[in-house]
């Protein structure tokens, strides 16, 4: 049977050139590959040995590209059952043993995964990017990860980004976290945190 699915490859790293499964364009987005590659342009070698954590994952993509690239771990969370049944899919298809998945509230699950690793000696590069223009009731969808990230208690953050619509305004400071930039890529932009008292 021919899959008319979406799909997407990984860019780089052990796993480069790996078909991955979208969810259907009308439940999630994926992330465009241009966004993607600057993103993992920036990271550059910082990726390796890291915990990764992809907040509203869809696919998997983002956190499958940084285990391609020598990520330690990557935690997935996604609520839709169809996008996590292609988020399984695809983390079994690249790398099971190194990936971890959650079906539930991004805004239960994620502060739990960050909970759990706590005390650890791991750094950990937390990626929300939350779904915008195609559902209802997603109004105040930034306010309640700006909200997560401000009641983050872990010592152990390397970075918190944010992919989100071009126009909406970020914060300069979320709790701990200090606004170190924004790079617009069209109707997208990705918004870099880092500590606030590495600012000082």
């Amino acid at each position: 049977m021919k899959n008319n699915n979406p799909t997407t490859r990984i860019i780089a790293g052990k796993y480069k050139g790996k078909v991955l499964d979208l969810p259907s364009l009308d439940v999630t987005r994926s992330s465009k590959s241009r966004l993607k590659e600057s993103f993992f342009n920036v990271l550059q070698f910082d990726i390796i040995d890291k915990i990764f954590i992809e907040a509203f994952a869809g696919s998997g993509s983002i956190g499958l590209e940084a285990v391609s690239r020598d990520a330690k771990r990557a935690y997935f969370v996604e609520l839709d059952r169809s996008s996590y049944r292609i988020l399984t899919k695809n983390c079994n298809a690249v790398e099971p043993n190194k990936c971890q998945t959650s079906l539930g509230d991004t805004f239960v699950q994620t502060p739990s995964i960050l909970n759990s690793l706590k005390n650890s000696s791991d750094e950990l590069i937390l990626y929300i990017d939350p779904p915008f223009d195609f559902r209802e009731g997603m109004d105040d969808i930034y306010e309640k990860s700006f909200n997560m990230i401000r009641s983050i208690e872990n010592e152990n953050i390397f970075m918190i980004v944010i992919e989100h619509v071009s126009t909406l305004e970020v914060p300069e400071t979320l709790g701990k976290f200090f606004l170190n930039k924004t790079k617009k890529f069209g109707k997208s932009s990705l918004s870099y945190f880092s500590y606030a008292e590495e600012q000082k």
